[in-house]
C-alpha cells in the first residue's frame, strides 16, 4: 500500500506495503507551502452554519419522535432504532465540531472556540478542558511508545496472560462489545488504553497526574460542565421518565461514544503504521503514522474527520471544510508516506482486531526503535498478526 493506497481484500494474509519509517525528504513547511492560504482561514460564519444544520437536524429528529405514540407498534419498533441510528450519528457530528474548537480550527477567537466546545462537549458528558489538554499531548507524542497519550500497543512481552485467550472470534466479539459500549467513559474516568502514569489518572480530577498546577482550575469547570449536564439529566428523568431519557438521550450517546472509540482506533492502528521508542521518534514521523479512513456518506456526516485525519494530524488548526483541499495538495508530496485505506469501517475493524495484537522490531534489523508487526502464532487455532496500533 503507497500513496493513496487501497486494501481491496481485508481479510488477505498477504504482505502490505508499510509506511516508509525514515526521515521524510519534505518538511512540515514544504507541505504547508502547497496548501492554498485559504484553506487556513477559520470563518466563524461558515464555522457556526455547521453548528446550526447539525443541531437543527438533531432537534428536526427529535421532534419526529413525539409522533412515534401514533404509529403501530410494529413500526415503532422499526421507528426508534432509525431514530438511534440518525441522530447518533449527527451527534457524532457535533461532537467532532467541538473537538475542532479544542483545537483552535473554529475560529480565530480563542474564547469563542472555548465557549462553543464547551457547552457542545458538556452536552454530550465530555470533560472538554479536560479532554482538549490530553488530546492536544496525543497530536503532540502521535506514534510515540513511551508518550502517546491514547492506543499505545504494547510488545509481545507485555500482554496480559490472557490475551491469547480472547484471540478467537467469540473473544474478538467480547472485546468489541467491551470497548465500543464502555471504552470511552472507562478512558476519561480510568485512563484504560492510555499511558501509563506514576499513579491513577482521570479526566476528572484536577489533581491528577495528566495535568499540572495550571491546569487545575480548567479541570474544575469541565467538570462543573459535566454536573450541570447530569443535573439537567436528572431534572428530565423526573419529569419524563427513565425510559424516554434512555430512548432519546442515552443510546444515541452511546452510538456517539461507540464511533468515537471506532474512529481513533482505526485512524491509529493499521498493519503499515510504524510506531517508535524515544531513541527514534520526532513528531513528523509520528504524525504520518496515521492513516485516513472511507466511511462512505459518513465522511461529511463526521465533518470528514474520518478521511483527511493525515492532514489534521499536521496542521490541527486547519478548519474541517478545507481539510479535503489541503489533502489533495499534499498527496503528491507525501507519496508513500499518505496511507489511505478504503475498507469498509465495519470490516476494517474486525480485522485490525484479529491482526493489530502487539509490536517488535524486525528481527535482524539495526533499526530497534522502530516497531512494526511481523505474522506469528498465539499457539492457538487461528494465526494472529502483530502490527501496529
Amino acid at each position: 500500500m503507497g500513496a493513496g493506497g487501497r486494501m481491496s481484500e481485508p481479510n488477505s494474509p498477504s504482505p502490505v506495503q508499510r509506511v516508509p519509517h525514515t526521515k521524510p525528504p519534505f518538511t512540515v513547511g514544504e507541505l504547508k507551502k502547497a496548501i492554498p492560504p485559504h484553506c487556513f482561514h477559520r470563518s466563524v460564519l461558515r464555522s457556526f452554519s455547521y453548528v446550526v444544520y447539525d443541531l437543527s437536524l438533531v432537534f428536526l429528529f427529535y421532534y419526529i419522535t413525539t409522533y412515534f405514540s401514533l404509529l403501530p407498534s410494529n413500526l415503532t419498533v422499526l421507528a426508534w432504532p432509525l431514530y438511534w441510528t440518525l441522530q447518533g450519528c449527527t451527534l457524532t457530528g457535533v461532537w467532532v465540531i467541538a473537538h475542532e474548537c479544542g483545537h483552535h480550527a473554529f475560529s480565530d477567537y480563542q474564547w469563542l472556540d472555548d465557549a462553543v466546545g464547551f457547552v457542545l462537549h458538556s452536552s454530550l458528558l465530555v470533560p472538554y478542558f479536560s479532554w482538549k489538554i490530553s488530546h492536544r499531548r496525543h497530536h503532540s507524542n502521535t506514534g510515540s511508545l513511551d508518550r502517546h497519550e491514547v492506543f499505545v500497543p504494547k510488545p509481545k512481552s507485555k500482554l496480559s496472560c490472557f490475551s491469547k485467550y480472547l484471540n478467537n472470534p467469540l473473544g474478538r466479539v467480547l472485546t468489541l462489545t467491551v470497548t465500543l459500549t464502555l471504552g470511552w467513559p472507562m478512558y476519561l474516568a480510568f485512563n484504560v488504553s492510555g499511558r501509563p502514569y506514576d499513579r491513577f489518572a482521570c479526566h476528572y480530577n484536577p489533581y491528577g497526574p495528566i495535568y499540572s498546577a495550571r491546569e487545575r482550575l480548567q479541570i474544575y469547570i469541565s467538570d462543573a460542565g459535566i454536573f450541570t449536564a447530569g443535573y439537567v439529566l436528572y431534572r428530565l428523568v423526573l419529569a419524563k421518565g427513565m425510559a424516554w431519557v434512555v430512548c432519546v438521550y442515552g443510546i444515541p450517546l452511546l452510538i456517539v461514544n461507540a464511533f468515537l472509540v471506532l474512529i481513533t482506533y482505526l485512524q491509529h492502528t493499521h498493519p503499515t503504521l510504524p510506531h517508535y521508542d524515544s531513541s527514534e521518534w520526532d513528531w513528523l514521523r509520528g504524525a504520518l503514522a496515521t492513516v485516513d479512513r472511507d466511511y462512505g456518506v459518513l465522511n461529511k456526516v463526521f465533518h470528514n474527520i474520518t478521511d483527511t485525519h493525515v492532514a489534521h494530524h499536521l496542521f490541527s488548526t486547519m478548519p474541517h471544510y478545507n481539510a479535503m483541499e489541503a489533502t489533495r495538495a499534499i498527496k503528491p508530496i507525501l507519496g508513500e508516506y499518505y496511507q489511505f485505506d478504503d475498507t469498509p469501517f465495519y470490516k476494517a475493524i474486525w480485522r485490525e482486531a484479529r491482526e493489530c495484537l502487539y509490536v517488535e522490531p524486525d528481527e535482524g534489523s539495526s533499526e530497534k526503535g522502530v516497531f512494526f508487526g511481523t505474522r506469528t502464532s498465539f499457539d492457538t487455532s487461528e494465526d494472529s498478526e502483530k502490527c501496529s496500533m
